[in-house]
């Protein structure tokens, strides 16, 4: 039987969704999975990752991502050291807006993972020596500020965590590498359209962003996203819908009409569709 890692264990009695594990080095383990997401930096040594589908070698300034009840082990480890950045996909979504702006952000936290199989680990982040410096810098200090616990720590860490997510992602973005860089044109796609969601966003300008042609693009996003870009599209601004409902006290119209919704009417079917109540149900649940 595959051993599922459980939140409980892992994060403080607190609940607070953010952990540091160092393995210096890391010992056998035994395949497993977790009910959350990890950051995994490689500090030395070399090792072979394993997954339920596939295996890579590591070493050292590698950096990946690895989601929730992913099932994976390291073998043939020869001093591998390596830091786990344990984390609830909740963190992300306390996005200070700029983050989801980063094209290295959407290709290192979202699209390589689920591109991984495909560019054979190819695509990931191999950090150099000074960004890996930098990178454990900021693992430093939130790992002090989860060891602590003092009054005010789950807002440091949490700020020196998203630190860290910038800092990896910007890493990312100046990659070379021809698989990267493909992961790369489709975030930067995404990222356009995290910037213009109340625009009338037209395919074309995403395929030229891209560099692909448009049945290319249309599968790449899909595969990467797991919905097609009209899709995300209309999630995306229903968020920003549903933020503004909370935050102001405009009118139903003006928000439809402000995320980049023509028709109040429509917006409102798809508000009912994803949220399950209208508009002005959910702005009155807010009391």
């Amino acid at each position: 039987m595959i051993r599922t890692l459980r939140r409980e264990d892992w994060f403080g009695q607190d609940g607070f969704p953010l952990a540091v594990e160092r393995r210096d080095p890391q010992e056998p383990f035994g395949l497993h999975k977790h009910e959350f997401s990890e950051v995994v930096i490689i500090t030395g040594g070399t090792g072979l990752h394993i997954t339920d589908e596939d295996s890579w070698e590591l070493q050292k300034g590698d950096a990946f991502v690895i989601g929730e009840d992913r099932i994976h082990d390291y073998h043939n480890m020869a001093n591998l050291r390596l830091i786990n950045i344990l984390f609830d996909q909740e963190l992300l979504a306390r996005d200070p807006k700029d983050l989801s702006l980063l094209s290295g952000y959407h290709a290192l936290f979202c699209l390589e993972p689920n591109w991984r199989q495909r560019h054979q680990f190819s695509s990931h982040l191999t950090l150099s020596p000074r960004e890996l410096t930098a990178a454990v810098e900021i693992v430093d200090r939130l790992d002090r500020e989860l060891v602590n616990r003092t009054p005010g720590y789950k807002c440091l860490a949490t700020a020196f965590f998203q630190q860290l997510v910038v800092h990896l992602s910007r890493c990312y973005g100046s990659s070379q590498h021809e698989s990267s860089r493909s992961l790369l044109r489709i975030a930067e796609a995404i990222s356009y359209i995290e910037q213009h969601y109340s625009e009338d966003i037209q395919l074309e300008v995403l395929t030229e962003i891209a560099g692909m042609s448009r049945r290319s693009f249309m599968r790449a996003f899909e595969e990467a996203t797991g919905s097609t870009p009209i899709a995300y599209l209309i999630q995306l601004r229903l968020s920003r819908s549903a933020e503004l409902l909370w935050a102001t006290d405009k009118s139903v119209t003006e928000i439809a009409f402000e995320v980049g919704f023509n028709d109040s009417n429509y917006f409102s079917r798809q508000f009912r569709k994803r949220f399950n109540v209208s508009p002005r149900e959910y702005r009155n649940n807010r009391f």
